[in-house]
């Protein structure tokens, strides 16, 4: 048992006023304290770091724990432990003697132990007549009693800091994915702004954030972010502001769900005259001369997957099509600039091939462009692109007028 006594260390260890606190604080554990030892080794394990320990001096400690009989440390029980060297290296996994020695005096110096050593530096203990021990030298565990709050609320806060630090790692993510896709996004919709200043800060932050950071450097980061993003959006919104509603891509696609489900077509500009040959638009129900619906639909079955209702009409093509598109990866400035040049119902054939061969297309968007540009100079007609869909579909089927 304990004693109200300061004990020394053998030979020529040193004795030090922290030493004396660390048995001064032992001997102040309130009556009836009990705690789980393995539940205590966890918290240190945890707030090492607050308490200043390093792992391979906690795995000595984890040995001298397993020498104590009991699973919890108690004030009514003798709280020294006496194993050997010998045997403390066997249950420390094999660590050398030297290094044992060097671990054991950092659970002293840290106040985790205390020594209690007999006159000749020897650990054992000396039993009464019934069996009882009368007296032990060895290491005292009742610091770890006597801390056990201390221990918990260092674990604790080690626990709120990696928690803190997780979020603003998290956050930082989110910043990044964010920023990154809308400013591609505007510069795939040509949206207006300095967007390559905008990359260039974007680039700085990210390059600049540290391998290894600490929670305030990275809540210094994540308000450079927030504040990036901010502008991005703004930007963003200031733009979709401007421009007309039907050219907007959330619009459209809401548009196809709503009860008036054609208005997306009746608003769409009048074609502005080119000097192209190019098929001119004709009204949403009137059909492209000499392409049947049924043969759009015999070389390229596919886009009738895609309709909530089936594909009856020339309405019902271009509906699923506006829809197809933003599948393709094709932007809405494209598919709107294709209607403008080729016609509504020629723009959704197209959608309707490119769909048809969507696994040889690198880019849907790009070669939509690319016809487009064609049609506009009057070097694209949408028979022969229609005719080589059939075909590879094995069907034949004669023209009418």
């Amino acid at each position: 048992m304990e004693t109200g006594i300061a004990t020394t260390p053998f030979g020529r260890r040193p004795m030090s006023l922290a030493m004396l606190a660390a048995q001064n604080e032992s001997r102040e554990i309130p009556k009836g304290r009990v705690v789980d030892k393995w539940q205590i080794y966890r918290n240190l394990c945890e707030g090492r770091s607050i308490v200043g320990i390093g792992d391979r001096a906690l795995a000595v400690l984890n040995a001298l724990l397993s020498f104590y009989p009991d699973s919890e440390l108690s004030e009514e029980n003798d709280l020294i432990v006496f194993p050997s060297n010998a045997q403390l290296s066997l249950r420390a996994h094999g660590m050398p003697d030297a290094t044992l020695r060097r671990h054991l005096a950092a659970l002293v110096d840290c106040g985790l132990i205390i020594r209690r050593d007999s006159p000749n530096g020897k650990r054992y203990a000396r039993k009464g007549r019934g069996g009882e021990i009368e007296e032990a030298f060895g290491f005292s565990l009742a610091p770890l009693l006597a801390r056990a709050y201390e221990f918990q609320a260092a674990a604790e806060r080690v626990r709120a800091d990696n928690r803190a630090l997780r979020l603003m790692r998290e956050r930082i993510t989110l910043h990044r994915r964010d920023i990154h896709k809308l400013i591609e996004a505007a510069l795939d919709e040509d949206v207006p702004g300095d967007w390559g200043g905008l990359w260039k800060r974007f680039r700085g932050i990210v390059e600049a954030i540290p391998r290894r950071a600490c929670t305030a450097e990275l809540e210094r980061i994540v308000a450079d972010l927030a504040a990036l993003h901010d502008e991005v959006d703004k930007v963003l919104e200031i733009h979709m502001n401007s421009t007309n509603p039907s050219g907007n891509d959330s619009q459209n696609e809401r548009q196809q769900s709503d009860s008036n489900t054609y208005s997306i077509f009746e608003l769409e500009p009048a074609l502005e005259k080119s000097g192209a040959t190019v098929e001119p638009r004709r009204a949403a129900d009137e059909k492209p001369k000499g392409y049947p619906i049924g043969l759009v639909l015999k070389a390229c079955p596919e886009i009738a997957d895609y309709a909530v209702d089936g594909i009856g009409s020339w309405r019902d093509l271009m509906i699923t099509a506006a829809q197809v598109r933003g599948y393709l990866g094709v932007s809405p400035s494209a598919y709107e600039e294709a209607c403008h040049v080729m016609g509504q119902e020629v723009a959704a054939i197209v959608i309707a091939c490119i769909l048809q061969r969507a696994q040889h297309i690198n880019s849907a968007g790009g070669y939509l462009r690319v016809l487009t540009e064609k049609a506009r100079a009057g070097q694209f007609s949408v028979g022969p692109m229609l005719m080589a869909a059939l075909k590879a579909n094995g069907a034949t089927v004669r023209m009418t007028g």
